[in-house]
């Protein structure tokens, strides 16, 4: 499901639940709004409030991690991608058909990656993309070294591809997170609670109306964050790809 379209699902079901809280508040007797019973229901809120703010906080914190690891993963493979390029270019003419292809797929993957649409970044997964890969990967191990030098740095080109290979798998397997359905149905249900109590207790007039509707918003907003920062190569929160198209400008020189 979209992430905007989750985003506004929580907040109808947060903003739902105050409204639905002040209707209750103008029908129930009025020894239910006792101070004895406000104070129960508060204590009971404030419980509920807590540990919803907990799960959010880490919910958040996770979110955050997941974004910045593949921030870091996409720079350390685009510093590999040039290390690579590099070595090829230090090992001797022989390998310049084989860096023209790298570059040739950098790019196709960089193009991919600016589309930001999640279809085409899944392509990237895809037996026809491995195959090419582990193709440039081949035409390095046919490579015949004719001295210790160029045996050395054949040995680190194959070095270098295994590590761009494995950053890349690694960065695409979390591009995919999302909130597990289970908890983000407990955690709008917890915030429902907090939200129908609101307007159990508050007056029903413009004012209280606009709060409870900002912060529905803000609530719904923070579980958006949480949704984009887990998918760090789509959708409105994405990584930067500018070490991406600073190393395919340097790759062939």
């Amino acid at each position: 499901m979209n992430d905007a379209v989750i985003a506004l699902i929580v907040f109808a079901c947060l903003f739902g639940s105050a409204l639905l809280g002040s209707y209750v508040r103008e029908r129930l007797p009025s020894h239910h709004l006792s101070d004895d019973s406000v104070t129960v229901v508060k204590l009971a809120t404030g419980l509920i409030a807590t540990m919803s703010a907990l799960v959010l906080g880490l919910l958040v914190s996770s979110a955050k991690g997941t974004f910045d690891t593949a921030n870091a993963e996409l720079e350390g493979a685009a510093a590999k991608v040039v290390q690579f390029d590099r070595v090829l270019a230090r090992y001797g003419a022989d390998t310049q058909d084989i860096r023209t292809q790298l570059k040739h797929n950098y790019a196709e993957v960089t193009k991919t990656l600016a589309s930001r649409d999640r279809s085409q970044i899944a392509t990237l997964d895809s037996p026809e993309v491995i195959r090419r890969s582990e193709s440039l990967q081949r035409r390095v191990e046919s490579l015949s070294p004719a001295n210790d030098d160029q045996r050395a740095l054949k040995a680190t080109a194959l070095q270098d591809i295994e590590t761009v290979f494995a950053d890349r798998w690694l960065t695409l397997l979390q591009s995919n997170q999302s909130i597990p359905p289970v908890m983000l149905v407990i955690l709008v249900t917890w915030l429902a609670t907090i939200f129908g109590s609101f307007g159990l207790f508050a007056p029903r007039n413009g004012t209280i109306v606009v709060v409870l509707l900002v912060c529905a918003l803000s609530t719904a907003a923070t579980i958006l964050l949480v949704e984009e920062l887990n998918r760090p190569l789509d959708g409105f929160i994405c990584v930067s790809l500018e070490p991406l198209e600073h190393t395919l400008e340097r790759l062939g020189q």
